[in-house]
């Protein structure tokens, strides 16, 4: 299954009337990185970025402004995307943006079958939290220490290791079925199964003398019948 993890920055909340202005996004194909990616800067097209929004991703209008506005980037971005899920942490926020951008240009709406929320997958599994990218990254011993500000690469590339992590790890992706016309000699692993026989004396019990006194001493305040009798 291929997979795109992403991130957006923006002038503003509102996708309505604030622009995208940073997309970043990594491929996954059934859960390995593949090494391609993504990273466009675009130019908001006029709208000013908002001071609070500037504060936590730090780009300026004077950076973008010779950056290609996102009509320019579209094809990209869709090309890219093309027949992957869009998977993004609060997807609700960069779908949000992404749609209203296609709309601009009359570009149909990503199928929401298409996306996957990692907020809504990290709440389910960690109902307690905190879930934010960065309290996952320390969950998962996954080091963001040079995360200092929010970069829609960067903090794509977190969250595919979070993601795989949230899946089971590395280990659980590996493919141990043939896929395709590969040859099965490439795929298939041989496991050789060991036998030592039967141990030659049974290992001693864990359980001291007292212990094993108090425990016959229960079972016989049980009754004949008892279960605990079966197996005293």
């Amino acid at each position: 299954m291929r997979e795109i993890i992403f991130d957006t920055e923006t002038t503003g909340l509102e996708n309505k009337n604030d622009r995208i202005i940073e997309i970043g996004g990594v491929e996954l194909e059934n859960m390995f990185p593949t090494g391609r990616s993504i990273h466009l800067y675009i130019n908001p097209d006029g709208r000013d970025i908002h001071p609070d929004a500037q504060a936590v991703h730090g780009i300026t209008a004077e950076f973008l402004a010779d950056k290609p506005v996102f009509a320019d980037v579209v094809q990209e971005i869709i090309d890219f995307f093309d027949g992957a899920k869009y998977v993004a942490h609060n997807a609700n926020f960069d779908m949000g943006f992404v749609n209203a951008e296609f709309a601009r240009l009359g570009i149909p709406a990503v199928d929401p079958a298409r996306v996957i929320d990692t907020l809504a997958i990290a709440r389910r599994r960690h109902p307690m939290g905190p879930n934010s990218l960065d309290a996952l990254c320390r969950r998962y011993g996954i080091d963001n220490s040079h995360r200092t500000r929010h970069g829609a690469l960067l903090d794509a590339e977190l969250l595919a290791d979070v993601y795989i992590e949230m899946n089971g790890g590395r280990q659980a992706a590996l493919g141990l079925v043939n896929q395709g016309d590969q040859n099965p000699a490439d795929d298939e692993v041989a496991v050789e199964m060991v036998s030592y026989g039967e141990r030659p004396a049974p290992l001693p019990s864990l359980l001291t003398e007292d212990e094993f006194v108090a425990h016959e001493k229960l079972i016989a305040r049980m009754g004949d019948k008892a279960l605990w009798r079966k197996h005293a």
